[in-house]
């Protein structure tokens, strides 16, 4: 299976910069994965295709405004640093640029009189910084004070208001990139949800940089997934498992909820709670253990998103969505249009 089998052509002005004014206002698709049908729909009509058997699953991680802007204390050179996960001690696993001349020991200054500094631990094999972070007072508090959002490549401005790249029940700090397909629901249309009877369950997975890496390999079974931070509480565990034991669906938002229930069940379809590290890739040929619908956003060409897709709609179907989508000229990526697959 190659790389490029999952690639199509988007035109540029199709991704969208910029969120809707009203979160659940954008465009739905709905596509049927076993006979590969197309409904054009607005989000707010997710709630149709919910029943009270079913329950949805919400990856409820809160992006961070993980990029800091310094400088190098000795030369006063500028520097661009990255928070990718949290170790102990103040230490992060970070993505510096340009990262060459960030060498072991090196004391870096962020923010007016040294508001925050860092020191340079530790070099990783792929290039990545270890920084210990000094600092007075509490950390969250200076990060959301210097820091910015670390919105995609494909993003070419600032976000005016931070809390657009969160969803509305994000909660446990730590995300390098949102849950983007979360991003549809407001609180207002997650209370009609639960009104009619379907459950909501939380899991948290800590989304990392693998999320903006491309797939370099030709060959899809050689690419290499990073790891990321998941944790599935018991009580959540137990509704999962109740509403599939009783015949109920289980409904993913989002590609990393997917990625999280798919890490942590068993062979059975039985989800285990706990907390670990997963680099799970999910491509066409991989059996789902205990997903059975799945929202989305509409994901980049030669991704490993389309590819997860792909393994649970089936890859002509998708591929002949995307062109669809494209045709319809729906909003794509992060700020997007959504995609319900059941």
């Amino acid at each position: 299976m190659k790389t490029s089998d999952f690639y199509y052509d988007l035109p540029e002005e199709l991704i969208a910069q910029d969120p809707l004014e009203d979160r659940s206002a954008s465009r739905l698709m709905v596509l049927n994965r076993g006979t590969g049908e197309i409904r054009h729909e607005h989000f707010t009509q997710v709630i149709d295709h919910l029943t009270d058997r079913d329950c949805l699953v919400l990856n409820d991680t809160k992006v961070i405004p993980a990029r800091l802007y310094g400088t190098k204390k000795d030369t006063g050179a500028l520097i661009e640093v990255l928070l990718l996960v949290r170790r102990k001690d103040n230490v992060w696993e970070t993505l510096v640029r340009p990262g060459k001349k960030c060498r072991i020991g090196t004391e870096l200054v962020f923010g007016h009189e040294g508001l925050l500094t860092g020191t340079v631990l530790d070099v990783t094999e792929d290039g990545n910084r270890f920084i210990q972070f000094h600092y007075n007072g509490i950390f969250e508090e200076i990060l959301d004070q210097l820091g910015e959002m670390p919105l995609p490549p494909y993003i070419k401005h600032k976000l005016k208001d931070k809390t657009r790249y969160n969803t509305v029940y994000a909660k446990n700090d730590g995300s390098a990139a949102a849950p983007t397909a979360g991003l549809h629901f407001t609180k207002e249309l997650l209370q009609e949800i639960q009104q009619k009877g379907v459950k909501i369950a939380h899991v948290t997975l800590h989304v990392g940089l693998g999320t903006f890496r491309p797939v370099k390999v030709e060959d899809v079974t050689e690419h290499k997934m990073h790891s990321e931070l998941y944790i599935v509480e018991e009580d959540q565990a137990k509704l999962i498992n109740d509403t599939k034991a009783a015949g109920g669906r289980i409904i993913c938002v989002g590609t990393t909820s997917c990625r999280t229930l798919e890490s942590a069940s068993d062979e059975n379809g039985i989800l285990h709670p706990g907390s670990a590290w997963t680099s799970i890739f999910i491509y066409p040929g991989y059996r789902f253990k205990i997903m059975d619908g799945l929202i989305t956003n509409f994901h980049l060409p030669e991704s490993t998103l389309i590819m997860l897709v792909s393994a649970f709609a089936g890859k002509d179907h998708i591929m002949h969505a995307y062109q669809e989508a494209v045709r319809e000229k729906y909003r794509f990526f992060s700020f997007g249009d959504a995609m319900l697959i059941e």
